[in-house]
């Protein structure tokens, strides 16, 4: 059994810098979205989370690599060494590349500045020596440069290639030597064109390709993924205008550049770039219309006015609150000079965000647009119809014993937005006053947040919500709310082979806790899972109930970057609208009867109808190696249960009950492991 490659992992622990990371994930989205999912990655999740099997691509960024060595050596470095040789694939960027070499040599004889020591990882053989160039200086622009490399086109064959071009540079190494190693596996993509401050050896080599194993790793000395663009234009250093300047006039060379080192380690490149996406508005409305006013006079006493415009100051985002109206006539008031200070200095609405660059999405104006005359019209929202969504969640309503008909009821959309669950969660005024059942959805999410420190992105075509639950303390004896994430799986797989007569047989299955997964329509044999969906529960305790936001993100139309449900032959494609309405009314229905039985036999049947794991032998490693074979979860709190196997796999009677929370479970390989 195996697992489709679509992440790429950009480390953004201890010793990386939040630019350099920043940086990584514009560039790298740019090129490879939607193909792969550009998401950042903690030292913990390389140490303990089973990330290898979905990983393409794991990226060092810029920083400190004695930062990178106190974190990952030892078990982390042999993770990643063991992901390489496996096939996997490394990229490296400055301190990534000193990082990535067998012997790091770093400003010798500099008392204040000394790094030298060998490395674990050793991808290249030799020694990455620096400063290449004098006058680093840490968290500064002081000693950067546009340094012009001449490119190897017997390196790099694929795409437009160009002979040399300036890209920035701030600190980083020569790798010494590197022609020499050419039997090891190394090839040098690119030298440095100008003298350097350091002794070489033979060449100049700034970027080098390295044969590790059955994969590869590109380490580099500059900066390819920093696009000019993006720096600050006050930086207050003598002589940086003019670096930034020649980066801009070498900016499509840099572009090139870069693709060809991605398709050098066999990744699938975007001929043309994405663009970063501006968020949209969002719109508020209700399957009854006067609902949305009732629910707008619930929010009064946390609505502020400023100069006659209504505003949510909430603890994440602001919201500027519209009303059609007003809305229509936006062309006109942008035309008009701004009228507070907060607008002057760089309110950042949805609609100033006309420059393609790095942007800081916590600190744009989120517009809401108040439907409490009318549901959205289409031409309002092109890419979610409303009309389809509430007669679809009224028709399944009236099937629906158990739904009391408030799920879905209330609907925030916007077509571009930061993550569904963090404008709910994040933002504790508003969650505190919503009520159960409320349901935020999206067309496509920017940051989209996962279970621990996965992360699932939504590109166009994912079935996107969050949906708010306010679970009372009194009901936790018999109906604990640990169990919300195993009723949001069930609602969706229910959800999917109810959507009509024929989809009975649409073979998707549940992971524990709380995965989607479906045959790989690829391999004729319906052995092979890929994961299609995800699921995160956030919980808050406030005034004797617990404030739930259950986020699902499912992939249902779209191709990248695995697989989709359109793409498993149902008997007519899905449409978004009508599949969120069908797993809301079946999340309804489901919650409705939690409530009053708790997790009781017929839950366990339905799930255990739907999991992977019946049966299934693992190794538990928190256990010291235990082999065991899963039985079930415990109907008191959802723990995993597994039975320890003996000697011909026989059953000892030892019992061993894992929590979701403080386990990972790698289902590839059979393998549970234990966060610490």
């Amino acid at each position: 059994m195996a697992t489709k490659r679509m992440n790429i992992l950009v480390y953004s622990g201890n010793g990386s810098t939040v630019e350099s990371v920043r940086h990584c994930l514009y560039s790298l989205r740019r090129l490879l979205s939607p193909t792969y999912a550009v998401i950042t990655v903690t030292g913990d999740a390389i140490i303990k989370e089973p990330w290898t099997a979905s990983c393409a691509l794991l990226v060092f960024p810029g920083g400190a690599d004695l930062g990178y060595c106190r974190k990952l050596n030892g078990e982390g470095n042999r993770r990643i060494s063991q992901y390489v040789e496996r096939g996997g694939l490394y990229l490296g960027f400055c301190a990534g590349g000193y990082y990535g070499s067998k012997r790091c040599e770093f400003e010798v004889g500099d008392k204040k500045m000394e790094v030298v020591g060998n490395r674990e990882l050793a991808f290249f053989p030799g020694i990455c020596r620096g400063c290449a160039f004098s006058g680093f200086v840490y968290h500064s622009e002081a000693g950067a440069r546009a340094t012009q490399i001449r490119v190897s086109k017997t390196a790099l064959t694929k795409g437009s290639v160009p002979d040399v071009f300036r890209n920035y540079y701030n600190g980083g190494g020569v790798f010494v030597d590197a022609p020499k190693y050419k039997d090891m596996g190394v090839e040098v993509i690119a030298d440095y064109t100008e003298k350097l401050d350091v002794d070489a050896g033979e060449g100049s080599a700034c970027v080098v390709y390295c044969k590790v194993g059955d994969g590869a790793a590109v380490l580099t000395s500059t900066h390819p993924e920093f696009s000019p663009v993006n720096f600050e234009p006050d930086i207050d250093v003598p002589g940086f205008d003019e670096v930034v300047k020649a980066l801009k006039e070498d900016e499509k060379q840099r572009v090139d550049f870069l693709k060809a080192c991605l398709r050098k380690l066999g990744l699938q490149v975007n001929e043309e770039q994405i663009t970063v996406p501006s968020l949209s508005r969002l719109h508020l409305s209700s399957a009854i219309v006067s609902d949305t006013a009732h629910l707008l006079e619930v929010l009064q006493e946390i609505i502020t006015v400023q100069e006659g415009e209504e505003y949510i100051r909430d603890e994440n985002d602001i919201f500027h609150l519209e009303k059609p109206s007003a809305w229509s006539l936006g062309s006109f008031a942008k035309s008009l000079p701004s009228s507070t200070k907060e607008e002057s200095e760089g309110e950042q609405d949805a609609d100033a965000e006309d420059q393609d660059k790095i942007i800081d999405y916590d600190k744009v104006i989120k517009r809401l647009v108040i439907h409490d005359k009318d549901q959205p019209e289409s031409k309002d929202t092109p890419y979610f119809n409303h009309q389809a969504f509430f007669a679809n969640l009224k028709h399944y309503e009236s099937q629906s014993r158990e739904s009391d008909g408030t799920f879905g009821k209330n609907i925030l959309y916007g077509e571009v937005v930061t993550s569904t669950n963090t404008l709910l969660e994040k933002n504790t005024q508003i969650l505190r006053r919503l009520p159960t059942g409320f349901t935020a959805t999206a067309t496509v999410q920017v940051a989209g947040r996962g279970r621990g420190t996965n992360v699932w992105v939504s590109p166009a075509g994912s079935l996107v919500f969050s949906t708010v639950i306010r679970h009372s303390m009194s009901l936790m004896p018999q109906a604990p709310v640990v169990f919300l994430q195993y009723l949001a799986a069930l609602a969706i797989v229910e959800g999917i082979k109810t959507y009509d007569r024929g989809y009975e047989r649409m073979p998707v299955r549940l992971k524990w806790p709380n995965d989607i997964f479906a045959a790989d329509p690829s391999d004729p044999s319906g052995k092979t899972f890929v994961k299609i969906g995800g699921i995160l529960v956030n919980s808050h305790y406030s005034s004797s109930e617990y404030l739930s936001v259950v986020g699902i993100g499912l992939n249902t139309t779209n191709a990248s970057p695995t697989t989709s449900l359109n793409a498993l032959h149902p008997p007519s494609p899905f449409t978004l609208e009508k599949l969120l309405a069908r797993i809301l009314t079946c999340f309804s229905a489901l919650y409705a009867r939690f409530v009053r039985t708790g997790f009781d036999a017929y839950f366990e049947h339905l799930y255990y109808k739907h999991w992977l794991h019946s049966e299934q032998i693992v190794t538990l490693e928190a256990e010291g190696g235990m082999r065991a074979r899963i039985k079930g979860i415990t109907t008191d709190w959802g723990l995993l249960k597994a039975e320890e196997l003996g000697w011909e796999d026989r059953a000892t009677g030892r019992v061993v009950t894992l929590q979701s929370d403080s386990n990972s479970f790698d289902f590839f390989k059979g393998l549970i492991k234990r966060k610490q």
